[in-house]
């Protein structure tokens, strides 16, 4: 049964009329009464009790609409399905975040897909370090990833998304915690609590090389792999540490942020294959700037 001759079927069985059914199905007559005869041959069955005036299913007939039906509506189905993943509307898309944008930018992403790309599943990883998003990018893991710059990769499209300040995270009994702002060079002698350097996180470089300039080396390193741990091994009173901006969406009780006087900064990129991008794909990347930018 061809998914025409289902339509043509279910058309006559509403209107049990020759006539009307073409004229519904803008066909000639002709042609709908011989698309009938042929799926009953093809089914070896008779549908519909015809005689001049009337045209009425048989008991076959009945027991075949419901069949019909299915046929339609998944044909239908299919049919808006696959002009969803054309247009981007559907699909599945996985994105990583480093972990300082773990905390604001992902439940912003998380939030907008829901709310205007709700066939769209989305699978997102936060707290991963840019080394591990640009190696699940080259293989597949992830079709976006939102990190730190790194070093060119062939197949990698980046796009800019914003620069924003580093700023001091502070136990809360820390002298210059009141402060409304510091000077890098205060936290001189001070133990930095930072991201690791095996696997080699963007910001352990960044951090030290703001240090460098601020004239001084962190008299001893404490290595962690989450910007959360982080921050509660600041609360807690292991060391200092510099953050971008962004991280003080998270808020811990023990850790005080404070704004530095020197204009250290990081920016935050989107990775994204060159190729092989689908449309739901861009979609969400589209959602990723606006999100960030906005």
């Amino acid at each position: 049964m061809e998914l025409r001759q289902a339509r043509y079927f279910l058309v006559l069985a509403e209107e049990c009329h020759f006539g009307r059914a073409a004229a519904r199905l803008h066909v000639a007559q002709p042609a709908l009464s011989q698309q009938i005869k042929q799926l009953e041959r093809e089914l070896g069955i008779t549908l519909f009790h015809r005689s001049t005036r009337h045209v009425e299913l048989t008991e076959a007939g009945r027991h075949l609409m419901g069949y019909a039906q299915t046929l339609v509506t998944e044909a239908e189905r299919a049919r808006v399905h696959m002009t969803e993943l054309a247009t981007g509307q559907a699909g599945r898309v996985s994105v990583g975040f480093i972990g300082t944008a773990t905390y604001d930018v992902l439940p912003r992403v998380a939030r907008t897909v829901r709310a205007e790309l709700p066939h769209i599943v989305i699978e997102l990883r936060g707290e991963l370090l840019t080394p591990q998003l640009m190696e699940g990018l080259r293989t597949g893991v992830y079709d976006l990833v939102v990190l730190r710059p790194a070093a060119p990769s062939e197949g990698v499209d980046i796009v800019p998304l914003r620069t924003e300040p580093l700023v001091a995270v502070l136990p809360a009994h820390h002298p210059l915690a009141t402060d409304r702002e510091i000077a890098l060079s205060a936290l001189a002698g001070e133990t930095f609590v930072i991201h690791t350097a095996q696997p080699r996180s963007a910001m352990y470089d960044r951090v030290l090389a703001a240090c460098a300039r601020a004239g001084f080396q962190p008299s001893s390193l404490v290595e962690v792999g989450e910007t959360a741990t982080l921050v509660v091994l600041v609360a807690a009173g292991h060391g200092v540490a510099l953050v971008p901006e962004s991280v003080q969406s998270l808020r811990l009780d023990g850790a005080t942020y404070v704004p530095l006087n020197e204009r250290e900064t990081v920016d935050l990129v989107l990775g994204r294959r060159s190729h092989r991008n689908t449309p739901a794909a861009q979609q969400v990347a589209a959602v990723i700037e606006r999100c960030v930018r906005d």
